[in-house]
């Protein structure tokens, strides 16, 4: 199927989503409790992604009363440097709006990502070229900043994140700068910022700007560059909590839910949590192991052609473990990757926290 749509071309449709979203806005007055306590309150907010909308939203509807935000995931770029949504988001953006209003949701935000896709329909994850191309003159990035600030207010986005990942390190200063424009830029129209930072990001270096909410991505401890092991472990999440005192301003810690298959000889493919659960089935297992220093679960199987596989993913039970550690860090603002395809135990917890 066909996943690109034209900027210019659906301006006009942007407009019509733009006015559901108003709308939904409107019976957005009810106001979440809130428990008066001697400590920071959590502050949970999540992603959701163009290619498992559908479930995303479903889990969406679960816990959007225990979300603060939503981000958004995602506009792409296309072979120009252009902001590229897939069709699939453009279906979906109506009705991300229209759960996360009536279910009480603040602030949602449009994640930009650096992938890129190309006229043939194929796309390559993480670019660091793209960021080098917009990063180039003063000219492109304007151009790159005028083009966020027209889409986000099309559309009624409450703010931006940028996910600009594998950055050479020959642009870390430019992007710092980048940065402090865009922020400046965006909130003078009332519009937030925040940046996601990967775990190999020379915080401790940068000259970052303050202003913008800096997320740390929390988790690829192991996954498809690995054997297998958890997304991330207690003591993973206590150091990267240590080193984020870099960071200027607000911060949050994103931890990831789901986990990888590896099969022996091959690679690593991704997969929900109900996905894990699926595969348990062909397991002799008849309950997944938990792992003590990660809270992680964790089970092996064979494939229909004897081939042996091993499955590490998080639970409800995980995440509250991982939220308990960045909390005792001192940090209580917490990001999901991503909604979808929970287990309702899952969710459940999650709405305990």
């Amino acid at each position: 199927m066909a996943r690109k749509w034209s900027y210019v071309a659906a301006a006009a449709a942007i407009i019509s989503i733009a006015g559901v979203f108003w709308f939904c806005r409107q019976g957005d007055d009810e106001q979440k409790p809130r428990t008066v306590t001697g400590e920071p309150e959590l502050e949970l907010s999540a992603w959701v992604v163009d290619w498992n909308w559908e479930s995303g939203v479903a889990d969406l509807q679960h816990i959007s009363r225990k979300l603060e935000r939503l981000q958004v995931f995602a506009a792409y770029f296309d072979s120009e440097n252009h902001l590229y949504f897939t069709d699939d988001m453009y279906e979906a953006l109506p009705r991300i709006f229209e759960t996360a209003r009536q279910g009480g949701v603040q602030d949602v935000d449009l994640t930009i990502v650096n992938d890129r896709w190309n006229p043939d329909g194929t796309s390559v994850q993480k670019d660091p070229e793209v960021v080098t191309r917009i990063l180039g003159s003063q000219e492109s990035q304007e151009k790159h900043i005028a083009e966020i600030i027209d889409i986000v207010e099309r559309y009624g986005f409450d703010g931006v994140e940028m996910d600009f990942e594998k950055v050479s390190e020959a642009d870390w200063e430019k992007l710092s700068s980048f940065y402090e424009e865009l922020y400046e830029r965006l909130n003078a129209k009332g519009k937030a910022l925040r940046i996601i930072l990967e775990p190999r990001t020379p915080i401790e270096r940068l000259s970052l700007p303050e202003g913008p909410v800096y997320v740390m991505m929390a988790y690829n401890l192991f996954g498809s560059h690995s054997g297998p092991g958890p997304k991330a472990d207690h003591s993973f999440i206590q150091k990267l909590a240590s080193r984020m005192k870099a960071l200027p301003g607000e911060t949050a810690i994103a931890l990831s839910v789901g986990g990888f298959d590896w099969a022996d000889g091959g690679k690593a493919a991704s997969v929900t949590e109900q996905r894990a659960a699926e595969l348990l089935q062909l397991s002799s297992a008849t309950s997944p192991v938990r792992d003590k220093a990660s809270g992680s679960l964790h089970f092996t199987y064979k494939d229909e052609d004897g081939r042996k596989h091993t499955v590490w993913y998080a639970d409800g039970e995980t995440i509250a473990q991982w939220v308990g550690v960045a909390e005792q860090s001192g940090y209580h603002n917490i990001v999901l990757w991503r909604l979808g395809e929970f287990e309702q135990a899952t969710l459940n917890r999650l709405k305990g926290l």
